[in-house]
């Protein structure tokens, strides 16, 4: 089974099961949900009616908790640790994990000081030990260890959530690939009808110079020609010449 295909069973069970908590009852499946080692997406169960409820209530701590690990980092809980809940060690796991994945959608070389940093670190034995481990096994992430340049090369990097106005972004992002797009191919189809052009114009000229290298040959045959009888009919007088002397 694919990430992709997991991942929406996934997302399934938990809207499922959220759907039939009373909100009290949320935190648990939270807990579940953030520390599941297949599960990278919660925008789903983030927007389902029952957590969204949430919202003002005691047990918002759980929405924020949610948005977190839809869009946040290990830095950003660290940031915010004191209004936030103790994550338990799965959640620390998967929280990094997501990090890794933020810091590859902005970069494709990440340098490992900068990953030290933001994954809390303190050796490169450890830190290459957990993109191979815990990122490059799980699937969520491809890419090369540089010791040499001290860099991680990203390949490939799952997606995360979209962020609030992300989405707008990424619709005026690909509008303006496709008017670009639409502009390189007037370009080609202009370049294209040049081609075809200055290959008939080629194809005309070609015909020219084989018509007048016909005309050369048939000239140069007619010349030779020429000649051959004028050096038949001067034989054929000296003959004669001879003939009449011998007489």
């Amino acid at each position: 089974m694919d990430i992709e295909q997991k991942q929406a069973e996934l997302i399934d069970h938990f809207v499922n099961q959220a759907s039939t908590l009373k909100a009290s009852a949320l935190w648990p499946l939270i807990i579940e949900a953030t520390s599941h080692p297949s599960l990278f997406a919660f925008s789903e169960i983030l927007s389902s009616p029952t957590v969204s409820e949430l919202e003002g209530t005691e047990n918002s701590f759980c929405l924020d908790v949610l948005r977190l690990f839809a869009h946040g980092t290990w830095s950003d809980y660290k940031s915010n640790a004191g209004r936030l809940p103790q994550l338990v060690p799965d959640q620390v796991l998967k929280l990094k994990q997501l990090t890794v994945l933020t810091l590859a959608e902005m970069n494709k070389v990440l340098p490992y000081d900068q990953l030290m940093q933001e994954l809390d670190v303190t050796n490169v034995r450890e830190l290459e030990d957990f993109l191979i481990n815990e990122c490059m096994y799980a699937g969520i992430v491809r890419g090369k260890l540089d010791q040499l340049r001290r860099c991680f090369e990203v390949q490939f990097a799952a997606g995360r959530d979209l962020r609030p106005g992300q989405l707008g972004n990424m619709l005026q992002t690909l509008s303006n690939w496709l008017d670009t797009s639409d502009d390189l191919l007037v370009s080609i189809q202009e370049k294209i009808k040049w081609a075809d052009s200055t290959s008939e114009l080629d194809k005309k000229h070609q015909k020219d110079v084989e018509y007048r290298v016909e005309e050369v040959k048939k000239s140069l045959s007619l010349k030779k020609l020429h000649t051959v009888s004028r050096q038949t009919l001067t034989s054929e007088g000296m003959r004669r010449s001879i003939l009449n002397l011998v007489e």
